[in-house]
């Protein structure tokens, strides 16, 4: 397995991606290389020198990288030796099986779209956001920000989308989908979500709940998979980052509590493309670049792209 991780992403890079490649490193198999896309001498530099550069790192030296701020297509277009248009191309020519950044999010929205492309029958890829349950479990939701209005069959395919990812990375064997909503009964919310509800209703691929409201968050009773748009689906992941911030503030020590911190989770998975790509927050750590590596692991295994083309080729567009 070969992890692409671009080492000029984020607003603490090169710093914290080369610090965070080296905590990944050491819990990666002997069959599993980490591919630092960026400039080798920096990195090199950083480790203290050549010889401690560990056995598991392979490089693609590159002096250039996306600025955070700067505009997604122009600079993808006009910077091709950059390391998010490089990491992309490797990805694309199979040289790398996921590529992996905390850098601009727009940049690698346009790498994502016009270099792997979606799966063929899907509709929109989504952002897929991480959610904690209290027994230790995790739930998806899906659009987190990729696509502030979604219709009612791009809702059906995130149920789809989402099921597939619950089962083959987080070993669910029949996960439940819940479409999040102002109230349980069928007729409740706006003519999307009705709509919505019959789709995933009628659909025999997926397992689905019914509706689920706000307050069944963050309970072990959450659903693994929750179907929003990415409207709705972003302000709930920005509400749980607000949530964390001011449990830490009060000080208050709960494991639990942890589990919402972004370090302790990586990044987010871009689901229904070809190929495997993360994106991370910009101000990752070397900490949430580790746990970056580290989650893009079981989706390599999990050849979701694989999954995705399977299912997708029997529905109906």
């Amino acid at each position: 397995m070969r992890i692409g991780l671009d080492i000029l992403g984020g607003d603490f890079a090169p710093e914290a991606t080369v610090k965070g490649a080296l905590l990944a490193a050491e819990e990666l198999k002997e069959n599993e290389t980490l591919v630092l896309i960026g400039p080798k001498d920096k990195v090199i530099e950083i480790i203290g020198g050549e010889s401690k550069v560990p056995i598991q790192f392979d490089f693609i030296d590159l002096e250039e990288g996306i600025p955070m701020g700067a505009h997604p297509y122009k600079s993808y277009v006009g910077m091709p030796k950059a390391t998010i248009p490089v990491g992309f191309q490797l990805l694309r020519e199979k040289k790398i099986d996921v590529f992996a950044s905390a850098g601009n999010t727009g940049a690698m929205m346009v790498g994502a779209s016009t270099v792997i492309k979606t799966v063929e029958g899907i509709i929109r890829p989504a952002i897929a956001g991480i959610l904690p349950k209290p027994n230790g479990k995790l739930s998806i939701i899906l659009d987190v920000g990729l696509n502030p209005d979604s219709k009612p069959d791009v809702l059906l395919q995130y149920g789809v989308i989402g099921s597939l990812y619950a089962k083959y990375v987080f070993g669910v064997e029949n996960p439940e989908v819940g479409l999040l909503n102002i109230g349980e009964e069928p007729s409740k919310g706006n003519l999307v979500a009705k709509a919505a509800y019959e789709l995933l209703g009628d659909n025999k691929q997926i397992k689905f709940r019914g509706n689920i409201e706000g307050n069944e968050f963050f309970q072990n009773s959450m659903p693994e998979v929750i179907v929003t748009d990415g409207f709705v689906g972003n302000i709930v992941l920005k509400q749980a980052e607000a949530f964390y911030m001011v449990l830490k503030q009060a000080k208050l020590d709960n494991p639990f509590v942890e589990r919402f911190n972004y370090e302790n989770i990586g990044g987010s998975p871009i689901l229904g493309l070809k190929a495997n790509v993360l994106i991370a927050h910009g101000k990752s750590s070397p900490i949430a670049i580790k746990n970056l590596v580290l989650q893009s692991r079981p989706m390599v295994e999990a050849n979701l792209a694989s999954k995705f083309k399977k299912i997708f080729d029997d529905i109906p567009n």
